[in-house]
């Protein structure tokens, strides 16, 4: 089959030709032998053999160019090795740091491997190996790491680890420049509030691991029942669980208070679904009299060995004492994972995975220290810095000629100009951050939106790719009925009532055929009736529909029982069977949705067991059914069937409902399936065919035999069980289609249309079915009306992916559906080329996601584009994802507050993300991006004002302000005026919200470049050139006039700077700027070791400080004027 699918389209000969010899001489460049035997690249003769030798083009360009054989190669084949010190320069050093550091992690801990058990009932002691302890842990460090790891965090970063070197070179009296505590005083400060905000995280952490594992369960033990805490919970107990309670590890249902022997639980913390899944306790232990016979039994569980995949569980139970013993098949439905919770009776379960064996902790990644891009660019700025320090420091000892001790002199250089970068960076940033969190808690138009992490706002001005669950963060995950298709007719909404009349007169019908003869068996349709053929048609038509609705499900209803009665059975017999007293419960939202409709046209679900079930008919009369067998909905069939006997007329029918791909085949010949489901899909409905078959007694008792012999087959189970199904899914006669709608949250459509505007990309990780996914994507415009969607194939091998990826690219701008299972292969063998298809999508839709498959591809986003990322969830199962991410931030909605305490960001609505991200995200990082350059504008000035009076003074290593004048510099006279910039906006908010394509710019970082940098050092140095040198050539005879003009003119031009840079004034900063004046100005009178104060007063003072002033910042006043007039920047058009 392989060999007949051509890859490519077929070249010309000519060029095809020029391509042979072309690659032959690549070939025999790349070494003898390697082409001699090679077969032609496109003869896909042996999968295996030639697949590595298979380019998946990336770009149609590669069919007209000759020479695409060279580039299309997979890029890891082509790129030079690096040799030598050349590998070892360009990042070797950082790889074989880190080789060395994980080999030691590894031996330190060394990982166990996981293996099958086999877990005894109630004999933990008799476990053969040691299993972990059940305890939850989510904090960083612990007593002994917790100063050694915040502070590695903190001096990691180069502009710190700077500090901390200058800091320590004062105590040695050689180099000692000015007082120790111009340098101490700002780096503890930093470190103390790191320290402090660190320590109060983690013992947040410690008290919530401590709750959850302080929680108290009840035992089974030989002696009774007995108290333990959840952390102390082994391999083989048999635990208790009570209704709303947490399921502490991962167990197997034994026994429940509830008759039918099973129970509902909750997975919302799990897998991020709402809809209660149903569990069936093991059928030998159900059966047992008493709670202590579990003690009297001999019996054990073989589970298989832990792993990831939350929705598969294959083991079973043996019963040895028993004559023969007894095997029974465990699959998904006998067990209970932990952190889910139970949602009714009271159930026992053996415990057979604890602690990090269990999935949901399998399924959660360690919590990284997220660090923003704004935070790395700045480090890469102080290298830079650095190096220019040092250059500075080499050119003023060579000027000296190097004379006397030079080196020391090269030291006292370095500290002299250290101001270069400023320690105050660090501070005034993270007070910066501090403002921005505070300005998100507090705005107005997202109430309840919470900063956890304060470290990274600007992260929410830089983000390329969001990447969003679908249920409850997309969509409300309610479902309501919308549409019932019978072909001929169609009901909406608004017509619902005459499906109602239609069921009346149906049942009346049947009533008055009951009543006149004693075959209560004859069918409605073939009652004679007054009523026209068609009409009678219709109504039959209906009434079979619907009734195969109310039939085919796995809804039961729940009563609430009235009063506190203590025990179940008292319970139920003082239970309030009306209609308000009832709830649904189902494994899918999808499911209540029907039986409520059902319910609302008056045919209602009235009570369901394991072997039966009841409806109540329009006029009140009981009809009850006797369930023969289900067959539960699977990822693999799409579809879920029932076989029930009415308890009336002992007719055996067959009901069947399921996905149209699915159901297509198996019912019989139709014009109007395809396009019905079609045209329901684009309104954004989710639609369910529904048929049914007649079974006679001897078909079924065939089946049934047929049947059990394959669910007790050892090997193959799946597929035997699958076929048997399968003989009875034909020709089935098709009843309706039916058409649910999800509601989307409010505000969804315009909130993605506003963040595709901004240039950001969304990808919609679920782990919801294929057509659901589809559906919503299509519905909430993530994919748009004249967009096409590639679904991608099923794949399960490398020649299958290949050819699908082949198929996938030559597709244009078109979005991408993908499944978990497909993705897994696409990644394992094509993750390169497969990212970079995907990247090129305006959407990509990826269903069937395990929450670690989640966490997977934000983490292959991040390593091939290099772009931030942002994960958006509200379930348990979106933690990993979120943590993962660049900026993570969670909804707190119906699944419960895992996803929002897991978060960096809280928030409360999907549709609050886009005023987060384009007003809060885009003016943090501006700000901080502002605030950072002027920071190091202010060191770089009075360096070069240093370095200008070193020089004219015979290059002596003299500072030229000493003690308190540096530190006043960098705190009390500059730094109110300086932070307020924090305050600063270029748009109002409603522009920003109005203008998405504003924020497109941030993701280039133009704020914040070498060439915005390399701005601010030119400004830097030539202020600093004109105030020092006019100082000089307006100073008097004395050194102390220098340093006051020079000093005053310094502090004036650093306000004037401040105003220059504002783009929109606020009160504050007003405030700010006159607060330091008036500092500086009451300062001078306290100042007399450093100034003559008698000179400060005269009126020369006044205006040589006025006219350095004006010298160094009117020329950039005229500049900024000209480029505004002459080439305004985007915003200035709006704001205008």
């Amino acid at each position: 089959m392989a060999e007949q699918i051509p890859l490519y389209p077929v070249r010309s000969a000519a060029a095809l030709a020029a391509a042979n010899r072309k690659r032959a001489a690549y070939f025999s460049a790349a070494g003898p032998g390697l082409g001699a035997d090679r077969p032609s690249r496109y003869q896909l003769e042996d999968e295996s053999a030639h697949l590595d030798e298979m380019p998946l083009m990336m770009s149609e360009e590669g069919f007209e160019n000759d020479e695409s054989d060279y580039h299309t190669l997979p890029r890891a084949r082509i790129t030079r090795r690096k040799r030598g010190l050349e590998w070892f320069v360009c990042g070797g050093w950082k790889f074989l740091c880190t080789s060395c550091c994980d080999w030691l992690i590894n031996i330190c801990q060394r990982k166990r491997e996981l293996k099958a058990r086999t877990v005894w009932l109630g004999c933990p002691e008799k476990c053969e190996e040691k299993h972990p302890r059940n305890s939850i842990k989510n904090q960083k460090y612990n007593i002994f790491t917790f100063i050694p790891g915040v502070l590695y965090e903190q001096f990691k970063f180069f502009l710190n680890l700077y500090f901390l070197i200058v800091s320590c070179s004062q105590f040695v009296p050689a180099l000692k420049i000015g007082y120790l505590y111009t340098y101490w005083a700002p780096l503890g400060f930093v470190l103390a509030v790191t320290i402090m905000r660190e320590a109060v995280d983690e013992f947040r952490r410690f008290q919530r691991d401590k709750e959850v594992n302080s929680q108290l369960y009840s035992k089974l033990t030989v002696r009774g029942k007995v108290q333990v805490k959840s952390s102390d919970i082994q391999v083989g107990d048999l635990i208790i669980v009570e209704k709303n309670q947490r399921i502490p590890s991962d167990m197997v249902f034994l026994r429940t208070s509830e008759k039918a022997g099973s129970c509902f639980i909750r997975t919302d913390q799990l897998d991020g679904e709402t809809d209660w899944k149903l569990k069936v306790a093991v059928s030998c232990t159900q059966r047992l009299p008493a709670l202590g016979d579990l003690f009297s039994i001999n019996a054990y569980v073989y589970a298989q060995k832990p792993q990831l995949d939350i929705h598969s569980f294959e083991g079973t139970f043996t019963r040895e004492d028993s004559d023969p013993p007894v095997h029974e098949s465990l699959s998904i439905e006998n067990t209970l994972w932990a952190s889910t919770v139970v949602a009714s009776g009271t159930v026992i379960g053996v415990v057979i995975y604890t602690g990090k064996e269990t999935r949901s902790v399998m399924n959660t990644s360690n919590p990284k220290n997220k660090v923003g891009l704004l935070d790395l660019e700045l480090n890469q700025l102080t290298k830079a810095l650095f190096l220019a320090l040092v250059a500075l420091s080499v050119v003023m000892v060579t000027l000296q000629g190097f004379a006397g001790p030079w080196y020391r002199s090269l030291f006292r250089f370095l500290l002299l100009f250290s101001y270069i970068i400023p320690i105050s960076l660090r501070v005034n940033l993270d007070m910066g951050k501090a403002a921005y969190g505070w300005m998100i808690m507090k705005d107005e138009n997202i109430p309840g939106t919470v900063v956890r992490t304060s470290t990274i706002p600007e992260e929410l001005g830089r983000l390329v790719y969001l990447l969003t669950d679908k249920t409850g963060t997309l969509t409300q995950n309610e479902m309501v009925f919308k549409r019932l298709h019978l072909g001929t007719v169609s009901y909406g909404t608004d017509t619902m009532d005459e499906i109602q009349n239609h069921l009346v007169n149906a049942y009346a019908q049947m009533q008055c055929q009951a009543g006149g003869s004693s075959t209560a068996s004859t069918p409605p349709r073939k009652a004679q009736s007054s009523a026209p053929k068609v009409r009678r048609s219709v109504s039959s038509r209906v009434h079979e529909a619907v009734k195969a609705v109310a039939l085919c499900h796995n809804v039961t209803p729940v009563y609430e029982a009235c009063g506190m009665a203590g025990e179940t059975e008292v319970a139920e017999a003082d239970q309030d069977f009306s209609d308000d007293n009832r709830t649904y419960q189902a494994s899918s939202p999808d499911e209540v949705a029907l039986v409520r409709w059902t319910e609302s046209v008056g045919l209602t679900l009235v009570s369901r067991d394991l072997t039966s079930m009841q409806l109540r008919t329009p006029s009140g009369q009981i009809l009850t059914y006797c369930i023969l067998q289900t067959f539960p909905f699977t990822s693999e069939s799409k579809r879920m069937g029932v076989i029930v006997r009415d308890e009336s007329t002992a007719e055996i029918t067959f009901y069947m409902k399921g996905a149209d791909v699915a159901m297509a085949s198996i019912v019989q010949y139709n014009d109007w399936l395809e396009e019905e489901c079609g045209n329901m899909a684009r309104e954004g409905l989710r639609t369910l065919v529904v048929a049914k078959r007649a079974l006679t007694e001897e078909q079924y008792q065939d089946f049934e035999s047929r049947y059990n012999q394959a669910k007790l087959s050892l090997h193959d189970r799946t597929l035997k069980v699958a076929a048997v199904v399968e003989s009875l899914e034909r020709e089935m006669e098709l009843l309706c289609l039916t058409g649910v709608e999800d509601q989307l949250q409010a505000d969804v459509r315009p909130t993605l249309e506003m963040l595709r505007n901004a240039g950001i990309k969304i990808w919609m990780l679920t782990g919801d079915k294929l057509e659901t996914a589809t559906c919503i994507a299509k519905s909430s415009h993530l994919v748009s009306r004249t967009q096409d969607t590639h679904v991608f194939r099923p794949v399960t091998s490398r020649g299958e992916a290949h050819l699908e990826l082949n198929a996938f690219r030559r597709k244009h701008d078109c979005a991408l559906v993908i499944s978990g299972d497909s993705l897994e292969v696409c990644l394992k063998y094509y993750e390169h080329e497969f990212v970079e298809l995907a990247c090129q999508c305006p959407a990509v839709v990826c269903c069937r996601c395990s929450p670690t498959q989640k966490a997977h591809i934000v983490k292959l986003l991040q390593q091939h584009t290099g772009r931030r990322t942002c994960a958006i969830g509200d379930g348990g199962n979106d933690v990993s994802m979120i943590q993962a991410a660049d900026c993570g931030i969670g909804i707190e909605g119906k699944e419960g507050r895992q996803a929002s305490l897991a978060a960096d960001f809280s928030i409360t609505r999907f549709k609050h993300v886009g005023r987060l991200l384009m007003v809060h995200g885009r003016s943090s990082y501006k700000r901080s991006a502002a605030l950072g350059q002027f920071v190091m504008h202010r060191g770089l000035i009075i360096s070069t004002m240093q370095a200008v009076f070193s020089s004219v003074f015979y290059f002596a290593s003299v500072p030229l302000y000493q003690g308190f004048l540096m530190v006043g510099y960098a705190t009390v006279y500059t730094m109110f005026p300086v932070f307020s910039l924090v305050l600063d906006q270029d748009v109002k908010p409603e522009m920003a919200m109005l203008y998405p394509e504003l924020y497109k710019d941030l993701t280039k970082g133009r704020s914040l470049s070498f060439k915005t940098f390399l701005v601010w050092v030119l400004v830097s140095i030539y202020q600093g050139g004109i105030l020092m040198f006019g100082a000089l050539v307006l100073f008097e005879s004395e050194f102390v006039h220098v340093v006051a003009i020079s000093f005053t003119a310094l502090v004036l031009t650093e306000l004037l700077m401040v105003a220059l840079t504002v783009r929109t004034w606020h009160w504050l900063m007003v405030v700010a700027e006159l607060l330091s004046l008036g500092c500086y100005v009451a300062s001078l009178a306290f100042l007399n070791e450093y100034f003559d104060v008698a000179f400060i007063t005269t009126v020369t003072f006044v205006w040589k400080v006025s006219a350095i002033t004006v010298v160094s910042c009117l020329p950039l006043y005229v500049l900024k004027y000209l480029k505004r007039k002459l080439s305004p920047p985007s915003y200035s058009k709006l704001s205008s």
